[in-house]
């Protein structure tokens, strides 16, 4: 048997590839590699339909454990791989296994940040979302009319604090900046979110720092602010971002900044060894960036499949992104980094509307919350390189399907 690919990280972009190398009849073998004990499963429905209760595990996986056997691809689950040797073309598991291979694919993905250990980040009760397993871990304890303290307004936060309340618990949530979702989304955006939480009972404190997390009998029982204010709460989830996991790459010399750094066809410094999803580093319009998301993880690890192939193609995929927030979905498309104004376009019914991201005449991305024409119409615009004055774009009588297509 010929020396096989092999993927690091059983992810969304690990089974992207491999689905992609199957479609293409690629005939080298495939030896993927997952830390955790499940074949690639999708992660956003963790924080919303998997905590809620309203969908089995099972149904999260991208493919079931059987299609992998099916198309012949070799799996190890529940391995970790602690050595690339680039010199010699192997990795080394923490078994002390050693694995030739052809080509490697890091799909190494990104981990939860936690809060510090001095502020008690460490304690029993304080949980983080990123994997099967955490959800695991605290779904017991989201029981209804328990105190539950959400760290930090980005979209992971927003959604738990959804989940809790439809589950009947109390909710604070603590956003240490002047207002949620700053560094991703216009005030708009915010404020919207903020009167959606505020509405159904979330109690939400912007600009709130915290001291130190509270311990009692061996638990966290709540929070100390900066203010002095204390904080009741039975279990605290932290949500403040996540970390490239390049540890493995960074110890084989592998150029890393801000993830492990790739080309356009998502190549690393060595030429053997790729990188795709989370982990990854790549440039997008002249400016380095780090994306964690379904469409970036799906769409660079089926690249690397077509570039393996002989295909001559480069990643310049149009980002995408969504969140579901109790009967709201938030769809975003394209990045609105650098923005210096934007306008806002009423929906067509009061609970909707869309944010549009200007850079001078240039549209850079939409916010569209309960508005799947002007996300669908806005994707094809921007995908078009089209750029319609900001006046049109906030007049609700434009017709969007017109400037998309004409």
């Amino acid at each position: 048997m010929s020396t096989p690919v092999i993927i690091v990280g059983a992810g969304q972009a690990a089974a992207s590839f491999i689905s992609r190398h199957k479609s293409l009849g690629n005939s080298a073998p495939l030896l993927l590699i997952g830390a955790e004990p499940y074949p690639p499963y999708q992660r956003p429905p963790l924080s919303k339909k998997y905590l809620l209760g309203e969908l089995a595990r099972e149904r999260l996986f991208i493919r079931p454990p059987q299609w992998y056997v099916d198309q012949g691809v070799a799996t190890r689950f529940e391995t970790r791989i602690t050595e690339i040797r680039r010199a010699d073309k192997q990795v080394i598991t923490d078994n002390g296994e050693v694995i030739d291979y052809d080509k490697l694919i890091l799909c190494t993905g990104s981990h939860a940040r936690r809060l510090p250990a001095e502020l008690g980040g460490n304690l029993p009760g304080v949980y983080t979302l990123r994997s099967i397993a955490d959800i695991d871990r605290m779904a017991p304890e989201f029981q209804a009319g328990r105190k539950l303290l959400v760290v930090g307004g980005g979209y992971i936060g927003l959604e738990a604090a959804a989940a809790a309340r439809q589950l009947g618990l109390e909710v604070t949530l603590l956003e240490m900046a002047e207002r949620i979702l700053q560094r991703v989304a216009a005030a708009e955006t915010s404020r919207y979110f903020r009167e959606l939480h505020a509405g159904h009972g979330v109690d939400l404190r912007e600009s709130a720092r915290i001291s130190r997390l509270i311990e009692d009998a061996g638990k966290v029982c709540g929070a100390e602010l900066e203010s002095g204010e204390i904080i009741a709460a039975d279990l605290v989830l932290v949500g403040i971002g996540g970390s490239p996991n390049i540890e493995l790459a960074l110890a084989a010399g592998l150029d890393c900044d801000n993830g492990i750094r790739v080309n356009q066809i998502c190549q690393t410094s060595e030429p053997e060894i790729y990188a795709a999803g989370d982990c990854s580093n790549f440039s997008r319009g002249g400016q380095r960036i780090r994306l964690e998301s379904v469409q970036n993880a799906a769409d660079q690890g089926d690249l690397i499949a077509r570039v393996l192939a002989g295909e001559d193609v480069r990643y310049n995929a149009l980002p995408w992104f969504w969140s579901d927030q109790y009967d709201c979905k938030l769809q975003i498309v394209g990045l609105n980094q650098g923005h210096d104004h934007c306008v806002i376009r009423p929906g067509a019914s009061a609970s909707s509307l869309s944010v549009w991201y200007y850079r001078g005449a240039r549209l850079l991305a939409i916010d569209a919350i309960n508005e799947p024409k002007s996300y669908a119409f806005g994707r094809k615009i921007i995908e078009a390189g089209k750029n319609p004055a900001p006046e049109l774009a906030a007049d609700p009588a434009t017709d969007l399907k017109a400037l998309a297509l004409g």
